[in-house]
């Protein structure tokens, strides 16, 4: 289901707020886009949405990973709406593809990433096979800990506004 702006605009702040933690699960962003409103356009909310993340800490990122699931997985650390988990299947649904071996070696890198970062690999996987997904992490985990947060910041900034645009329908779900 989408909303139009003017939905978005005239939900109660409750109501939005949830629409938006579907969107990207860090409070202070919610937050910021709730009281952000009214947007004029697409480009007005997507660029509310940069400017509240680049405001984000790094507790907000964490806090936004935390709302995804492993690579791989359906079930995040914290419990989803059930639109992102919808959006989150889909956009890995060419991940779900790959053969057994693929999927277990997945599921060892995603541990060391965890352990390595504290933090679960995020990475906007729209598009991306799960052996493509498998090579990013095996690059991405021979980063730095202040260099990596930030490609996973990043990362999170591209699924936020995949999914806002899913949210107010210019981007298939």
């Amino acid at each position: 289901m989408t909303v139009s702006l003017d939905e978005l605009n005239a939900l109660p702040a409750k109501d939005a707020a949830e629409l938006f933690r579907s969107c990207c699960g860090a409070s202070a962003w919610v937050s910021a886009m709730v009281a952000r409103r009214p947007y004029k356009s697409e480009q007005d909310l997507l660029d509310a949405a940069d400017n509240a993340w680049s405001s984000a800490t790094r507790n907000d990122w964490r806090e936004a990973f935390e709302h995804h699931p492993r690579i791989g997985e359906n079930q995040s650390t914290i419990q989803q709406t059930a639109r992102a988990r919808d959006w989150a299947e889909g956009e890995q649904s060419r991940a779900r593809l790959a053969s057994s071996s693929v999927h277990d070696q997945m599921s060892l890198v995603n541990r060391a990433y965890e352990t390595k970062f504290g933090y679960i690999y995020v990475v906007f996987a729209t598009g991306k096979t799960a052996r493509e997904l498998l090579d990013m992490a095996r690059q991405r985990i021979k980063n730095d800990p202040e260099t990596e947060i930030r490609v996973a910041a990043e990362e999170q900034r591209k699924i936020t506004q995949l999914r806002l645009k899913k949210l107010i329908g210019t981007e298939p779900a």
